[in-house]
């Protein structure tokens, strides 16, 4: 049973591992085609992600959280959706699998 499950768990931590690298992004330019945004009910991170993304509708009522919580006073200084950043991770995790 550990065999058929192995292939899954190494997809899976390959995605983790590259969102990571993609989402985790230290630099300050963000690359033409994405969008940087705060993700985090307390404490706030930055992630870079596709634009692709603010056409799907659960992204969407992310942002409009944002905007019922923060109108747009964002108090990072950039557009910030308050939610636990592991929610966000899946989420990403689905559109990204929608959008390759």
């Amino acid at each position: 049973m550990l065999h058929t499950q192995l292939p899954s768990l190494i997809g899976n931590t390959k995605q983790i591992l590259k969102f990571q690298s993609l989402f985790s992004c230290k630099q300050q330019r963000v690359p033409k085609g994405h969008i940087a945004i705060y993700v985090g009910e307390a404490e706030k991170k930055r992630y870079v992600v596709p634009l692709s993304y603010l056409s799907h509708e659960a992204f969407r009522d992310l942002l409009k959280n944002a905007e019922e919580e923060f109108e747009f006073c964002h108090p990072m200084g950039g557009l910030t959706i308050p939610c636990k950043e592991e929610d966000f991770i899946h989420l990403a995790c689905q559109l990204d699998s929608l959008y390759q």
